[in-house]
Formats: C-alpha cells, sequence, structure tokens
C-alpha cells in the first residue's frame, strides 16, 4: 500500500508524526471567535434585563430620604473643675452607630413616634412596630449614620438619614433620632459630671470621718479642715456646671422634607442592570470560550498532529427535503468545499487502483455519512471509478441518501451472476456480488440488515476481489469509539477520515479516538470539519482546508 506523500504532512497516523504539544496560551482571536458566538445570547440577556428591571423599579413604591448634620468637638471640659475628673471621654469611631441602633437612644425615638401628635395613628403604631423590632435586632434600617471624623482631633461631622415612603415623615424621623443622640450625648456628659460629683461627695465622708477623731493633731486637723473646704468647692462648681453642660455633639443643620424621592429611579437602575448584564455576559462567555473542550474551527485540532483536509458547510434541510442531499451538495459553496476534500485527498493517495478510504467519526450523528456520499460524489465526478459501501448496520442511511431525487438506477453485476446485495452477504459470498450504479462511474453496496461481525480474512478477500475494478473504494463505517468492527475495517485501509462538527465534537473525543486509532496502527489521514456554520465559513475560507500545495498524483 504505497502511497505519495505531501512532505508537509504526514499520510499515516504514527506517534513519530505527531506534533509537539503546544504550550498552554490564550489565543486572542479563538477567544474573540468565541465570545462572537455567544454574543447573541449575551445581547438577549441584556434585552430582557432592561425591561425586568425598569418594570420592577416602576412597581416600587417610593423612597424619601432626609439628612440631619451634628458636629462633634472632641473632649468635654469643665471650667473650675479638675479635667481629671469631670473631663468626657471622645467618640471613638463607630461609637455614635452603635448608640444610635442601642436600646437607648431607640428606646427614646420609639417613644417620641409614639407621642407624636403629627403621625396618623395607623401610620404612628407602624413605624413604632417597625422600629421596635429594629431595636431588638439591633441592626439600622430606618435610620442611617455617616462619620467624616478627624481620627487626631476627634472632630467631624455626623450624617444622620431616615428614609420612608412619605416625605414629611422622613423629615420628622431624622429630627427624632438627632434630638435622641444629642441627649444621649448630654446625659454621657452629664454622667462624667456625677461621677466626679459622687467622688467629692465620698472624699467630703471621709474627711469628716477623720476630723470627729478628738485625738486628732492640731496641724493634721487644719491640713483637713483646708482640704474640706477645697473639696465643698469643687463640689459645688461640679454641681453648678450640670445644670448648663451639653454633650460633645451639636446641631448643625435639621433635617427638611425632601423635594425627590430616593428611589425608584426605573432608567437609572435599568441602565446599571443592563452594563451589569452585558459585563456579566460577556465574562461568562469569555469563561465558556476558555473552558469549550469541543472543535469549533481548524485550529482546535492544530495540536493533535493532523492536518483538516476539508472544511463542508452545513446544508439546509429545506434544500435537502427538496432537491435530495446530492442535489442540494451541488451549491457552490459545498462543491467548492468538496472539491478542496477531493483534490487533497487524492494528493495524499497513491495512483494504483484499489485505494481504500474509511469514512468515520467519534460519535453518531456527526455527518459522516453525508460526506462519505458527498466525497464519492465529487470523486465519480472528476471521473475515478468509485465504489461506496455502506459499512454502518446499525445507522444505515446511504440507502435513503441516494433514493432522493435520484434517477434510474438500475444494479450491475460485480462478480460471478446472480448473487447478493448487501455488504454483510458480500464478506460471506464475494464471488456473486451485484452493486447498484447510482451515478456515472459511482457504484453503491447497501449494509443491509445484519450485523454480524465482520471476520478480517472475508473483508480483506472482498477488498482484493473489488481493487482492480476500482479506483477508490470508500467505507462507511460506524464511530471509532462505537463498534470495535470499525477497528478491524481500518487496519485494511490505504487512509481514515475522521469527520468532527463543528460547534459539536469533543476534543476530548477526538483525543481517545486518536488514541485508540494510534494502539491498532489505524493510517489515520486527517480530518474533516463538517457542518461549519456561515460565519465560521467566511472568517477562515476554504483555502485554509489544506497545508500547502497538494501533490500531484
Amino acid at each position: 500500500m504505497s502511497a505519495v506523500h505531501d512532505p508537509e504532512l504526514p499520510t499515516h497516523f504514527h506517534p513519530q508524526n505527531r506534533a509537539e504539544p503546544r504550550e498552554a496560551e490564550i489565543d486572542l482571536e479563538l477567544l474573540w471567535d468565541g465570545v462572537r458566538r455567544r454574543l447573541p445570547w449575551v445581547l438577549l440577556g441584556v434585552a430582557l434585563t432592561v425591561p425586568a428591571v425598569y418594570s420592577w423599579e416602576k412597581s416600587r413604591p417610593n423612597v424619601f430620604e432626609s439628612s440631619a448634620t451634628l458636629m462633634t468637638s472632641g473632649s468635654l471640659g469643665v471650667p473650675g473643675v479638675g479635667d481629671s475628673l469631670v473631663k468626657a471621654s471622645p467618640l471613638p469611631e463607630g461609637a455614635l452607630r452603635e448608640a444610635l441602633r442601642g436600646p437607648v437612644v431607640m428606646g427614646e425615638i420609639i417613644d417620641r413616634v409614639k407621642r407624636d401628635s403629627r403621625f396618623p395613628e395607623g401610620l404612628k403604631g407602624e413605624l413604632a412596630s417597625d422600629l421596635e423590632v429594629q431595636r431588638r435586632m439591633k441592626r439600622l434600617g430606618t435610620f442611617q449614620l455617616v462619620a467624616s471624623i478627624d481620627p487626631l482631633s476627634q472632630q467631624g461631622l455626623y450624617t444622620v438619614m431616615a428614609r420612608s415612603s412619605d416625605a414629611q415623615t422622613s423629615e420628622i424621623l431624622v429630627n427624632i433620632a438627632a434630638d435622641a443622640l444629642l441627649n444621649w450625648d448630654k446625659g454621657r456628659a452629664l454622667r462624667s459630671l456625677d461621677r466626679a460629683a459622687r467622688s467629692f461627695q465620698a472624699q467630703l465622708t471621709e474627711i469628716d470621718r477623720q476630723l470627729a477623731n478628738a485625738a486628732l493633731p492640731r496641724v493634721e486637723r487644719e491640713t483637713l479642715v483646708a482640704s474640706r473646704a477645697n473639696v465643698q468647692r469643687n463640689l459645688a462648681q461640679a454641681k453648678l456646671q450640670a445644670e448648663g453642660v451639653s454633650g460633645s455633639l451639636d446641631l448643625v443643620s435639621p433635617g427638611l422634607a425632601p423635594q425627590t424621592p430616593l428611589a425608584p429611579r426605573p432608567l437609572r437602575s435599568a441602565g446599571l442592570a443592563g452594563l451589569l448584564a452585558l459585563a456579566l455576559g460577556l465574562v461568562l462567555a469569555v469563561l465558556l470560550t476558555l473552558l469549550d473542550r469541543r472543535v469549533q474551527t481548524e485550529d482546535d485540532l492544530l495540536s493533535l498532529g493532523l492536518p483538516t483536509l476539508g472544511l463542508l458547510p452545513r446544508l439546509k434541510r429545506r434544500e435537502v427535503a427538496r432537491r435530495g442531499l446530492i442535489g442540494a451538495a451541488a451549491t457552490s459553496e459545498m462543491y467548492e468545499g468538496a472539491g478542496f476534500l477531493r483534490v487533497n485527498l487524492l494528493s495524499r493517495l497513491s495512483s494504483r487502483p484499489g485505494q481504500r478510504v474509511m469514512v468515520t467519526s467519534t460519535a453518531p450523528g456527526e455527518g459522516k455519512s453525508t460526506l462519505a456520499a458527498i466525497l464519492a460524489n465529487a470523486l465519480a465526478e472528476a471521473g475515478k471509478r468509485v465504489l461506496l459501501i455502506d459499512a454502518d448496520p446499525h445507522r444505515s442511511s446511504q440507502a435513503q441518501i441516494w433514493s432522493q431525487g435520484a434517477p434510474e438506477q438500475s444494479w450491475l453485476q460485480l462478480r460471478g451472476e446472480g448473487g447478493v446485495r448487501q455488504f454483510h452477504e458480500a464478506l460471506r459470498s464475494p464471488g456473486a456480488v451485484q452493486v447498484l450504479e447510482v451515478r456515472p462511474n459511482l457504484h453503491f453496496l447497501p449494509a443491509g440488515g445484519e450485523s454480524a461481525q465482520i471476520q478480517p480474512e472475508e473483508l480483506r478477500a472482498f477488498l482484493e476481489a473489488s481493487a482492480q475494478a476500482y479506483d477508490l473504494i470508500i467505507l462507511d463505517t460506524p464511530p471509532l469509539l462505537s463498534v470495535s468492527d470499525t477497528l478491524v475495517m481500518g487496519r485494511m485501509m490505504d487512509a481514515v477520515l475522521l469527520v468532527t462538527e463543528e460547534g459539536k465534537t469533543s476534543i476530548k473525543a477526538v483525543e481517545q479516538t486518536l488514541r485508540r486509532a494510534r494502539e491498532v496502527g489505524l493510517p489515520v489521514l486527517g480530518f474533516v470539519l463538517n457542518k461549519m456554520a456561515r460565519a465560521s465559513r467566511e472568517g477562515y475560507g476554504y483555502a485554509s482546508a489544506y497545508r500547502g500545495r497538494p501533490v500531484q498524483s
């Protein structure tokens, strides 16, 4: 089985002919192709998201937000009283927020809401109930607090915000919250002064206890009397300061009723949702492209060490139903694709009669039978004598292909007189075989209904007996990963064509198929990328269907 070799391509699939694995890298062009294929779905997602978010936003009730601003001046000093005793500690970051959602401040807010006559009775109860839930759960829902404090000086601004479905209600609530915080801060300062007063009172009690001792020396008694007078002065000053004490917080601006609602904003929300959906869709498209291990273009097959001998377009079902498969394949695109495949195949085969070519795939449904029929017809139109054998009894489809829109056909005697008209019967009775002439120079042998295991000796005898009558014998066989008979037939071939379908065939399945073919020594000649979409064909072009110039046989 000698063959003419293209110096740029391996004829048989052997370990020494395998291409070195390419380093893992991201091909930006292939990445863009993958994203472009998924772009319609991304845009559909955006088109569905935008109106859905817009409608949802329109259905939401209005939310108004009013805000009040408080200023903190750091620590509190009490004139005339030692700072170490009555000095209020500064508010650390986050302390006022904790106070706002704590039981003291929130309790005062709830009490004032219940007593405030500006709220309708129904709303008053509803607000109080919601605030009570927030107090028990210690979370801020109706109110928010934003701090802008200098960490060194402990001075800055606090912004208190209240939200409600009514503008006037949000104004009332935020002012109540601001007053409650001011009262809490004043109470914090009063507690500091109260602690100082209790300390002074304790000192007076102790001094009085010591002065009650009649045996106390005169000098020590005079010292205690002077200390008692000083402590009494401080205690009096502390009590006076408590009358007008203020905390470290001051109200800068009270809350006002907002003129426009904070939410909903349908147009803005829909626009942001559309941008987010577009970004997420593109990211998802990129990830799916990177994770997609299906054959999409010829480049996906390059790393497997074999050439792609042909790129065939997807036929329109309407045309196939109207004109039959062979008639529909006469279109210019399919004609050119089949022509390139024919030239590439012939340039890699010997000119000796009876060259055997097996057409197979990794799995059913990838179009191997269709391709076998189109290839056989293209070879016959080029003047080659072709015998097409349907060797796939499990999913036989060649008989149906050639019966659609076919001219008058007749049975011819291949050998002997009369005899069998099916492939599996011909293997057992090779001396008397008839074939169907479906086209000039093209004969067809159907599979038949049997699926008995093929015997290598019978197959070899049949092929050798048929070799002198034909230039090429094409076998349409079951997928390599499905039936063991395909491996038996493949070992007797001069070339094996592996059909892959764009967007469907798994690269892992192709790798498994080639590994199995290599184990038994099948002469895998190359790939045929089948059922290509128009966009893929326009981007690639048929000229890339083969590498280098074909060698003339």
